[in-house]
């Protein structure tokens, strides 16, 4: 998939802001951002449900709709496009017929993990259930490139794991992930790749890791009891001090400062260093913190 200068407006509000992003085969890419940040507007130009306004789209070298034609284009949305009447398995069924070549409708219910609810009238099903069933219908092509949107919303933890698991080993056989997802452990978990949109232009473009180091400061942990928190806030690039029972955290841009103050003049414990997570890495990127410092957020777009 490759997105060049991409440009989208809606009379005077610009929802796609010059993107340019490139994704290999094989990569399973979260793309992530607060509501409004252009999203769904990108990926519904990559789908050929929206025209851009400028630049271009091209998925394996061909115009959206020309992919999605040959079945190399799939996409698992969050609502519609069921029919509460049909049962699972008959609605797999029609769909296939539409295709002039599709995957077994036995194997994409084994591989969505719906089995079992073949018989079910799509009605019956629980909100997971029927983001799975949408799954097993983007899977019936066969596409190179997958879409998600919110895929897994309305399923348990269970359900959420063996879903990634599913999409984990597409994935190794060279199928293509790009999902958008509010749920952050997700994209930290499963994610090869994060791209952070922030009104409508990227910021970010990286591993997990990668995303995570561009949130400046870390954490010290430290059992302390009866901290003195007011000496602590003012040491040298200290952000925050939070007391917890006899445990610290200090937020800070000089943790070996922090670190060493706490090992040589008090009476520390179980001291620990770690970075931001990736919670605090998308508010500090995405948040209205950060166009006041663009430079700072700025990441590779591939």
């Amino acid at each position: 998939m490759d997105l060049r200068r991409l440009t989208k407006r809606f009379g005077a509000v610009t929802a796609v802001n010059d993107v340019t992003l490139t994704v290999e085969s094989g990569e399973i890419v979260a793309f992530l951002g607060p509501n409004g940040a252009g999203k769904t507007t990108t990926i519904d130009m990559v789908l050929g449900l929206a025209r851009p306004d400028a630049g271009t789209v091209r998925v394996y070298g061909k115009q959206p709709s020309e992919a999605i034609a040959r079945g190399e284009v799939s996409a698992v949305m969050q609502t519609g496009g069921l029919l509460k009447d049909f049962t699972v398995a008959e609605t797999l069924v029609y769909t296939a017929s539409l295709y002039s070549h599709a995957r077994p409708v036995a194997e994409v219910l084994e591989r969505a993990g719906i089995s079992d609810i073949a018989d079910r009238r799509v009605g019956k099903c629980s909100g997971g259930q029927q983001q799975r069933l949408r799954f097993a219908i983007a899977l019936l092509s066969d596409p190179r490139l997958l879409l998600l949107d919110e895929p897994t919303a309305g399923m348990d933890v269970e359900g959420r794991r063996e879903f990634w698991a599913a999409i984990r080993r597409d994935a190794e056989r060279g199928r293509t992930v790009m999902f958008a997802t509010h749920y952050l452990d997700e994209a930290d978990a499963y994610a090869d790749r994060i791209v952070l949109i922030r009104q409508g232009s990227i910021v970010a473009d990286g591993t997990t890791a990668e995303i995570k180091a561009l949130a400046a400061g870390r954490i010290v942990r430290a059992t302390l009891p009866d901290a003195d928190e007011a000496a602590l806030a003012a040491l040298p690039g200290v952000e925050t001090v939070e007391l917890r029972g006899d445990t610290v955290l200090v937020r800070t841009a000089d943790s070996d400062s922090v670190a060493r103050h706490l090992l040589t003049q008090t009476a520390a414990r179980d001291l620990e260093i770690t970075s931001r997570n990736l919670e605090e890495a998308f508010i500090a990127l995405t948040g209205d913190d950060a166009s006041q410092n663009p430079t700072a957020t700025a990441g590779s777009q591939r």
